[in-house]
């Protein structure tokens, strides 16, 4: 077994060392411990569309071990009830509630029946509860910890569920939150004043986030109505980071004395590989890498806090190399300052400056070919084309647009981190946390 492990994390986690590059240094988060003492805190962190793939373009993007490397634990399957290949619904409920469900629904039984979530149990053992994306916080994967609906596409259903039952709510889709009068999705309801007058702090900038002091009870924060910036272009808006989000989150659920369970999800590192965005999926790997070090930085000084990482399934089958050669050249991708849909929005009408823009955006000169690509390509495709062309540029393949079956790598530091060893069912982690916490959970 213990070769095993050790050609599990070499297969995985190992620097690539090609002569003439520099070398690489480990970022080490420090060995996942095996102690039995008492967790009080979970911190579950899922980026969403993450595979192995993802791992190791991320690494030689970056350059050295990435902080996740040293925390690798095993792996875990992804099928859900009815597919082997899962959606983020179905996903998402294996993961919160221990059982399988049909893709599309959010912690219900494939018959309809309402399933008790791990966030759900904590909150029940006196724990406080948050959940923090990039997303909206209405979306599958948040949703799936807080509410019950038949179909992920209720959000504004999802918004009245998470509404008083989670202690720290920190996303996008304001627009969820608002009646129809105020431009939102809710027939009449303004969950905005139910939620202040409940208690919650809202915010809705990245300044008003940071200035928060920590001893808030219950905070709201929503920067966006629909899902927020991506990474790359977060810059040009007042959003805070998912680092900075979870900063806080971690910051106010702590001055709970029983413990808290903390959900945070990297939304868009899947938007990015639907899209076939081999930058955004990278910047934004990184934005959940931040995230992961704060989560980290306060389960050291704590050493009463288990993090659990894991994708909830790979998105867009990514390559390390492709299209018919030996290499990989994802260091290119560093010099891309912003995604394929914004680039495509700079573009005249005309489509006459297609080579300043994307020497502007992603650094690189355009061939004549590629040049006439962009140019002939269909309104609704030109983002897609200049993701096509900056992939080929970076040697990173895709092979669909949609979510592929593979097993996903599972990481977790902190006590009882071994619970979650070897080759891992979606269904095992909620339970394995409940066991973790000693708590009650049981459906």
């Amino acid at each position: 077994m213990r070769m095993f492990k050790r050609f599990l994390a070499t297969a995985l986690c190992s620097a690539v060392v090609v002569s003439g590059f520099s070398h690489v240094q480990k970022v080490d988060a420090g060995p996942p411990s095996h102690s039995n003492a008492k967790v009080e805190n979970v911190i579950f962190m899922i980026p969403d569309g993450y595979s192995t793939s993802y791992a190791t373009n991320y690494r030689i993007y970056k350059g050295e071990d990435t902080v996740l490397d040293s925390m690798l634990v095993g792996m875990m399957k992804t099928n859900s009830a009815d597919n082997w290949v899962t959606d983020s619904a179905a996903a998402g409920t294996a993961m919160a509630t221990g059982v399988k469900t049909n893709n599309g629904m959010i912690s219900v039984t494939p018959d309809g029946e309402e399933l008790n979530t791990i966030l759900e149990a904590a909150s029940d053992a006196g724990k406080a509860t948050g959940l923090v994306a990039t997303s909206t916080i209405t979306h599958a994967t948040p949703a799936v910890f807080g509410s019950h609906v038949e179909s992920r596409g209720s959000e504004a259903d999802i918004a009245l569920q998470l509404i008083d039952d989670v202690d720290v709510l920190l996303g996008g889709g304001k627009a969820n939150f608002l009646p129809r009068s105020k431009g939102g999705n809710q027939a009449e309801r303004n969950l905005l004043e139910e939620a202040e007058a409940s208690g919650y702090h809202f915010v809705e900038t990245r300044d008003e986030l940071v200035a928060l002091d920590g001893k808030e009870e219950k905070v709201l924060g929503l920067f966006a109505d629909g899902g927020m910036a991506p990474e790359l272009d977060r810059n040009e808006t007042e959003e805070p980071s998912l680092a900075e989000m979870t900063k806080v989150a971690i910051d106010t659920l702590s001055n709970e004395k029983k413990g808290f369970f903390l959900m945070v999800e990297g939304s868009q590192i899947d938007w990015a590989g639907h899209a076939h965005d081999a930058a955004w999926a990278m910047k934004d790997t990184e934005a959940f890498e931040e995230a992961v070090e704060e989560a980290l930085e306060f389960a050291k000084k704590d050493r009463k806090t288990l993090v659990v990482v894991a994708g909830d399934h790979d998105t867009g089958g990514m390559t390390v190399g492709g299209y018919d050669e030996y290499r990989s050249n994802v260091e290119m991708l560093r010099d891309v300052t912003a995604t394929g849909s914004y680039m495509a929005s700079q573009l005249h009408e005309d489509r006459s400056n297609v080579t300043e823009v994307l020497r502007t955006y992603a650094n690189i000169e355009l061939t004549a070919s590629e040049v006439e690509r962009i140019q002939t390509a269909p309104s609704n495709r030109v983002h897609f084309v200049i993701n096509t062309i900056i992939s080929e540029r970076a040697y990173v393949g895709w092979s669909t647009t949609a979510h592929s079956g593979v097993d996903v790598p599972l990481y977790a530091y902190g006590p009882s981190a071994d619970l979650f060893n070897g080759l891992l069912d979606n269904t095992d982690l909620p339970k394995r946390m409940a066991e973790a916490m000693k708590i009650d959970f049981v459906q």
